[in-house]
């Protein structure tokens, strides 16, 4: 409908629509991590010294990462961590490649492997190695990920704190093969580590990162094999009354040599199990119970997964009213970055710069999340994993 054929109450509903859903995105992205940067200012911070005190199990999931295992082994080995306070111990879940093969190969080196015949997915995989773990605190990781060598040192000593139940390490991506997704996700780890780092620093997370945390191994809870552990596991911590923190020091290095593709189908899995996690511990959701968690959930969870829902919802008030120059020129905007993000999906010689390349990473993540959110409306349920990214912090 033109605008001029619009009644005066027409214009104003598209008019408010427009601004709730800026209004919506812009604390989404801007507004929330303001709050924080606001309320960290009046926080005293200290590092914490590392510590080598007390037993850590090191668990790695794997399934069929036969290409990636053998490295990821030797590198643990060498982490600066007493031999003999450190148990490394691999979940194979339902592996059908050399992956076992290789891990018994580091059985003299101490390495021990624990296999799930019947391939059930990450979450399982857990629950099952978590019964023959013999360290006081249990550090999960992933095949394809490498740590700093001093990162088991700065996570033992966060959790020299007798509250703290739970501690998050901080991830970095690097691209050696110049994927699609390569800028975007670089870019967006390190946005999501700083708001991780702020959330600590006020009080406590309420999800790590699912290629480094940490779990005290008398507070770790058994999961469904639909729910990303990551993510809600940290959520059980809290319930126990623990505090959940980041460990910035702690560094983890993954690569993310992908395509948009993959990307988007990885984050569609994420969202959904994300969501089936959420309504798990739905009791934290009660702000009048859990004000901090709470906000920390819609805020940076529920409100990011809604995005895509108000991204459309400006789209279309600024069509209604575009006969207006001020919501023509917004219309215009708009139009011309999805049109970027276009041209990037079309030409992947343009994606190695980012004036195209962000926001098509930003267009696939929203896309995929509103995907997510449908399949577990549906009732679709992820179990069974792919040896690629697949961890919370993509949320």
């Amino acid at each position: 409908m033109p605008f001029s054929l619009l009644s005066t109450s027409d214009v104003v509903l598209w008019s408010i629509l427009f601004w709730i859903c800026v209004a919506s995105i812009g604390y989404a992205y801007i507004g929330y991590p303001a709050l924080l940067w606001i309320v960290t200012r009046f926080q005293k911070r200290r590092a914490v010294p590392p510590s080598t005190e007390p037993t850590l199990t090191l668990l790695i999931c794997a399934h069929n990462e036969a290409a990636n295992i053998a490295r990821k082994l030797l590198q643990c080995l060498e982490l600066n961590y007493p031999k003999d306070k450190l148990q490394i111990l691999v979940a194979s879940d339902g592996s059908t490649d050399e992956t076992e093969d290789i891990v018994r190969f580091f059985a003299p080196e101490g390495v021990e492997l624990i296999v799930v015949p019947q391939q059930a997915g990450k979450t399982n995989a857990q629950n099952v190695a978590v019964r023959s773990a013999r360290g006081e605190i249990i550090v999960f990781s992933d095949a394809t990920t490498e740590y700093h060598p001093d990162a088991l040192q700065y996570i033992a000593g966060s959790l020299a704190d007798p509250n703290v139940g739970a501690v998050s390490g901080r991830y970095t991506y690097c691209d050696l093969s110049s994927s699609s997704v390569g800028e975007g996700s670089r870019a967006y780890a390190g946005y999501d580590n700083r708001i991780r780092e702020m959330q600590s620093a006020v009080g406590s997370l309420t999800g790590c990162c699912g290629c480094i945390y940490a779990v005290r191994r008398n507070l770790y809870t058994p999961l469904e094999p639909g729910i990303i552990s990551d993510l809600v596991e940290p959520m059980h911590v809290l319930l126990q009354g623990a505090k959940v923190k980041f460990e910035p020091r702690a560094l983890a290095r993954e690569d993310v040599g992908h395509n948009a593709g993959k990307e988007f189908s990885m984050r569609v899995r994420v969202v959904a199990r994300a969501l089936t996690g959420l309504a798990s511990v739905r009791q934290l959701l009660a702000p009048w119970k859990h004000p901090w968690i709470a906000l920390q959930l819609f805020s940076h969870k529920l409100l990011r997964y809604a995005v895509p829902l108000f991204l459309a919802g400006m789209l279309v008030s600024s069509w209604m009213l575009r006969e207006s120059m001020a919501y023509g020129v917004l219309l215009a905007l708009q139009l011309a970055f999805y049109g970027m993000a276009a041209l990037a999906a079309a030409i992947p010689a343009l994606q190695k710069k980012k004036l195209v390349s962000l926001p098509m990473y930003f267009c696939v993540m929203n896309a995929a999340a509103l995907w997510g959110a449908v399949k577990f409306m549906r009732g679709q349920r992820y179990t069974v994993w792919k040896p690629q990214r697949e961890t919370s912090h993509a949320g």
